[in-house]
C-alpha cells in the first residue's frame, strides 16, 4: 500500500481527482485529495494575504496532523509549486514527487512569470486591485490543445465548480533550500510529448532539469489527466508508487 496525496492545479479542488482516487483505492492505496485554501470548497477563505506559503501550509499540516509517512506527492499544474516547497520543508516524509504536467520551478521564480509579458499585462488588467485570478473560460473551441479530451459534460462540470485561484499563489515566488532536492522525481506529461521532454532535460531547461535522471511518463490528452484520463493515470501512478 501508498499513501498518495493528490494536489490539484489552479481553479479546482480535490474534488477533480475524484476518478483517480478510486482507482487508486481499489489497487489497495491510501488516498487524500487535498483542497488547497481559497479554492473550491474553501473559497471563501481567500484573502489578499492568501499566497504560496498558504498552501505549502495546507499540505504539510495535513502530512503532519495525519502522522503521514512515504508519502508519494503528487502536483497537478500549479499544484506543483506548493508541492515543492512542502517536500522541501518535511523530505524525511516524502517517498517521491510525481509532477503531473508540472514541474519544479527554479528557485525566486513563481508562476505567474512563466506567462509571457503580453499575458502578464492581460491579466494584471483584468485583476486590477483584486486578488483572485479569474477562471478560464474552458472552451474548447480556443483552447483545443490543452483542454483535450474533455467532453461537454466535464467542461459544463468545469464551468459549474471552478472558482478564482488566490493570486499570491500565482505571484509568490518558489522558495527552495534544497532540502527536498534528492528525493526521486517522476513527471507525467501530456501536451508535450516525452521525446520533448527528454530533449529539454538533455538541454538543461530550467524548467525541466530537476527531471535528469527521474521517471518520465506519456500520458497523450489535454492538460487535465485526472478528469480526461482519469483510469490510465491512476495506472502510471499505482506503476510509479512500485518503482525503486
Amino acid at each position: 500500500m501508498t499513501t498518495f496525496l493528490l494536489v490539484p492545479g489552479f481553479w479546482i479542488g480535490g474534488w477533480a481527482w475524484g476518478e483517480v482516487a478510486t482507482s487508486l483505492r481499489t489497487a489497495g492505496h491510501q488516498v487524500h485529495p487535498v483542497t488547497l485554501t481559497g479554492v473550491a470548497e474553501k473559497a471563501h477563505l481567500a484573502t489578499p494575504d492568501t499566497n504560496l506559503d498558504t498552501h505549502t501550509d495546507d499540505i504539510v499540516r495535513l502530512i503532519e496532523q495525519e502522522d503521514l509517512r512515504d508519502v508519494v506527492l503528487v502536483g497537478h499544474s500549479g499544484g506543483g509549486m506548493p508541492v515543492t516547497q512542502a517536500a522541501d520543508r518535511i523530505p524525511e516524509r516524502i517517498r517521491r514527487i510525481v509532477y503531473v504536467e508540472s514541474g519544479p520551478l527554479p528557485d525566486g521564480v513563481a508562476q505567474f512569470d512563466t506567462n509571457d509579458p503580453a499575458e502578464r499585462d492581460r491579466l494584471r488588467a483584468r485583476i486590477g486591485d483584486g486578488h483572485l485570478l479569474p477562471v478560464r473560460d474552458w472552451d474548447a473551441a480556443t483552447d483545443p490543445v490543452l483542454l483535450a479530451g474533455l467532453d461537454d459534460a466535464m467542461l459544463a462540470t468545469l464551468r459549474e465548480r471552478s472558482t478564482p485561484h488566490p493570486l499570491g499563489a500565482a505571484t509568490q515566488p518558489v522558495h527552495r533550500t534544497g532540502a527536498g532536492d534528492g528525493l526521486p522525481v517522476a513527471l507525467v506529461a501530456c501536451v508535450f510529448p516525452v521525446a520533448q521532454v527528454e530533449a529539454m532535460v538533455a538541454q538543461g531547461h530550467p524548467f525541466f532539469a530537476a527531471f535528469r535522471g527521474g521517471q518520465l511518463r506519456g500520458l497523450p490528452t489535454g492538460h487535465w489527466p485526472m478528469l480526461s484520463e482519469p483510469k490510465r493515470l491512476a495506472e502510471i501512478l499505482d506503476e510509479l508508487s512500485q518503482t525503486p
